[in-house]
């Protein structure tokens, strides 16, 4: 195990630096300075984060700047004339419908309930539990008129999703650790809580090591890879998000490692 921890860390350190942004979806709340606007920006990404991440940083952006690169201002008060222009944004399944009901959603959040940072916090105090800041901010931004079609976008992890993109978006907001990547925003919430963003490379990756047997990558996968993880440091398991991710996306050939790590 201490093997495999210290040639994780060494990953870690190879990919969770400023040069990770760049070709990264956190680039687009990276161009923020306001802590409103780089949330409104990072979960708004987070949702499109799927497919082609060059397709998704291009998109994202698009709609930054549709929202005339102030997300917040526009969440707020965007009106009429402003609402038709951004319902020409589109990205895969995500299209107008979605995006005008998330904006009115995130208004009442953001007007009456505190943000999505107390959204999170709230659920969190339950039990001290990721999966209940998941399931609170989902439940509040529902509260809000919407098509059905519309709740496929915001993962649930009581019927098993992984919630890849909430957990990677909760990441975000909750991590510091002065590398520059993460932005460390919210302070109620421990990085010891966060959960792993199970995606199909850092699924692939963790299996060749033997963080992970489930073979589905869902909410047990999830839960099984991050205790994995905080057997490896478990104030702040989830840095091993960079190792993993890094090494699936760069195709690095893990065959050949049996006999180097001790797990």
């Amino acid at each position: 195990m201490q093997n495999l921890k210290s040639f994780l860390d060494i990953q870690e350190y190879t990919y969770n630096n400023i040069n990770f942004i760049a070709n990264d979806p956190i680039s687009i709340p990276h161009l923020f300075n306001k802590k409103e606007d780089i949330e409104i920006a990072a979960f708004l990404t987070a949702l499109i984060s799927w497919g082609n991440r060059t397709a998704i940083i291009k998109s994202a952006r698009h709609l930054m700047e549709l929202m005339d690169f102030s997300p917040f201002a526009f969440v707020l008060k965007a009106s009429d004339d402003e609402l038709e222009r951004v319902s020409t944004f589109y990205y895969r399944t995500f299209n107008a419908d979605d995006l005008l009901f998330l904006i009115s959603a995130l208004r009442n959040i953001y007007k009456n309930k505190g943000g999505l940072e107390r959204a999170a916090e709230i659920g969190f105090n339950k039990n001290g539990m990721i999966k209940d800041s998941i399931l609170n901010i989902r439940k509040e931004l529902l509260e809000n008129p919407h098509l059905l079609r519309t709740e496929k976008h915001l993962a649930n992890p009581e019927k098993g999703s992984a919630a890849k993109r909430i957990n990677m978006f909760l990441r975000w907001m909750v991590r510091k650790d002065n590398k520059g990547v993460d932005f460390g925003l919210w302070k109620n919430i421990p990085s010891s809580a966060l959960m792993c963003p199970l995606d199909v490379h850092s699924g692939r990756v963790a299996r060749q090591l033997g963080l992970l047997t489930r073979k589905q990558n869902d909410w047990n996968a999830v839960e099984e890879l991050t205790a994995s993880l905080r057997k490896l440091d478990n104030d702040d398991p989830i840095k091993y998000d960079f190792a993993l991710f890094g090494m699936g996306i760069s195709g690095q050939n893990l065959s050949n490692l049996n006999n180097v790590l001790d797990k």
